[in-house]
């Protein structure tokens, strides 16, 4: 179900919402926030997010930087180990305890291959990313 709401947006993004005018009111914009929920969080988590997030995209919300909040828990780290940054597509800011804001990492950050970072279970920034929770 969740590969056909990713497919549902994308359809969306690239044959109707061209044909409206550009009027979300977040960064990221509603639809990409939709397809971040649906790949990070379950189907339904996501779906709740995501109807309350374009609720709020009107005129009497300020509106401004929203990036989607998942909880999750770090059991480990490999640090030191050589990670390859091609495959890691988000990063996992601390936002609250197991709570973390989802980034999407830029294709100009991953073709660098330079240094990302990762979240111990204690909440510490390391200098690898742990590729394992991406898959």
């Amino acid at each position: 179900m969740k590969k056909f709401a990713i497919k549902f947006i994308a359809f969306y993004q690239k044959y109707i919402s061209i044909l409206l005018p550009k009027s979300c009111r977040y960064y990221p914009t509603c639809s990409q926030y939709a397809i971040w929920e649906f790949q990070t969080n379950s189907f339904f988590s996501a779906f709740f997010a995501t109807f309350m997030r374009i609720l709020r995209c009107n005129q009497l919300f300020k509106g401004g930087i929203n990036y989607p909040i998942i909880r999750k828990k770090f059991n480990s780290c490999f640090i030191f180990q050589k990670s390859d940054t091609k495959n890691v597509n988000f990063w996992f800011i601390p936002c609250q305890n197991s709570k973390f804001y989802v980034v999407k990492v830029l294709d100009k950050l991953k073709e660098k291959n330079k240094w990302n970072r990762c979240l111990c279970k204690k909440g510490c920034f390391l200098q690898h990313f742990c590729q394992s929770y991406f898959s």
